[in-house]
């Protein structure tokens, strides 16, 4: 499975960030991997529903990048508008999702030497 630093794919996503019009809020965050090393996790905060989302890299036993919807302790309601905002934000996540796939489809990057 590949490696991406926490490094890279900070510079990933600031590369989708800076064509965009949205995403500020979206960061990497620490995340060892089964490596030993910082392999970052991306998170994206919405706005408008209380769910923690993160974009999980491949796996093994699943080579596809994942976007990843956490439980929320409560259930949330909508007006139609915030329902169209939402939609919006979980529109860049899917993109950020396949613009991640496709960066990594190429990458190669060694981890540190433990």
């Amino acid at each position: 499975m590949p490696y991406r630093s926490r490094e890279t794919l900070e510079g990933w996503l600031a590369g989708f960030i800076s064509s965009r019009a949205d995403g500020d809020l979206i960061r990497v965050a620490l995340q060892d991997s089964s490596l030993g090393a910082d392999g970052g996790l991306v998170i994206v905060p919405l706005r408008n529903a209380s769910t923690t989302v993160y974009i999980h890299p491949p796996v093994e036993v699943d080579p596809r990048w994942r976007v990843v919807f956490e439980p929320q302790p409560e259930e949330i309601a909508l007006s139609s508008e915030e329902v169209y905002a939402l939609t919006a934000e979980l529109n860049t996540a899917a993109q950020l999702c396949a613009y991640l796939a496709e960066r990594s489809a190429s990458h190669r990057e060694e981890p540190p030497a433990a």
